[in-house]
């Protein structure tokens, strides 16, 4: 945040996630911590790049104001995802009750008299977040894998695990949503009826 005595800005780098063909927007808060009204305009090296809203405007005594700059779409990368575009933010004291349609460019021209405090920012271009990584191939997202049967027509216990713990591992990568854990949970039931089936079968078998 800028130390200045007028306004205090946030943040001091205006950071975009650079995406081709893509328009892309971040905002500035300005701060005016003292008891006077204090008038900005904002200036860019680029113009046709950027769109700035409000580009000039009164910020009133201990408030702030939300300055919103979007980039327009670009067609190609800059080299090494560097630029240098900057962006310049002049403030001046105005007189109370000031509104933004009193704002003109003498208020502030140096040249005339003006106290005039300026304040640089820069254009920093950042990775986009990386979407999630896919579902792997071999289960269905959403529904459990297949499982194969014993010769007796019931699903093995050992199958039954496994399959169980590989879905569950699968299912940990898409952050474990409501409806995961719930097949998590079916599968565990199943696992152990099959378990219970085989129990019973053994025991027949015992029997005979």
């Amino acid at each position: 945040m800028s130390t200045a005595d007028l306004l205090s800005i946030e943040p001091l780098e205006l950071k975009f996630p650079f995406e081709l063909r893509k328009q892309i927007s971040c905002a500035l808060q300005l701060s005016n911590k003292t008891d006077n009204y204090v008038a900005f305009k904002v200036k860019t090296t680029n113009p046709k790049k950027y769109c700035v809203r409000p580009n000039t405007g009164v910020v009133l005594p201990r408030s702030t104001c939300d300055v919103v700059v979007t980039m327009q779409a670009q067609k190609e990368a800059p080299p090494d995802m560097q630029c240098r575009d900057k962006f310049l933010l002049q403030s001046v004291k105005v007189n109370d009750g000031a509104s933004a349609k009193d704002i003109t460019a003498e208020m502030f021209n140096k040249e005339a008299g003006h106290v005039v405090e300026e304040c640089k920012l820069k254009v920093v271009y950042v990775s986009p977040p990386q979407p999630p990584s896919p579902v792997r191939e071999g289960s269905e997202e959403g529904s459990p894998p297949r499982v194969s049967a014993s010769d007796n027509g019931h699903a093995n216990a050992a199958e039954f695990a496994a399959a169980a713990k590989q879905f569950s591992e699968g299912l940990e990568a898409q952050d474990k949503s409501f409806e995961a854990r719930a097949l998590i949970t079916k599968l565990t039931a199943e696992k152990n009826s099959a378990i219970q089936q085989n129990n019973k079968l053994r025991q027949e078998l015992t029997l005979e």
